[in-house]
């Protein structure tokens, strides 16, 4: 069963039940992504690093390893 499928069977259920509808599949992804980011630049500035922008890292990474072609 798929989360579509799923989230359709519990609002269903919540309509009859008088119950708050569930939350739809996917709706907090970004807020978790973005908490996690945060949490992982705490963390780099507890450890006495710097808190960098993950944009920043990642176009680094990706210009100073070499690619295989």
């Amino acid at each position: 069963m798929t989360a579509i499928e799923q989230y359709l069977i519990d609002t269903y259920r919540a309509s009859q039940h008088g119950v708050p509808m569930p939350p739809p599949p996917g709706r907090d992804d970004v807020a978790v992504v973005r908490a996690v980011r945060s949490y992982e630049q705490f963390q780099a500035v507890l450890d006495g690093g710097e808190a960098r922008h993950p944009w920043r890292a990642a176009l680094r990474r990706m210009l100073t390893r070499p690619h295989p072609c």
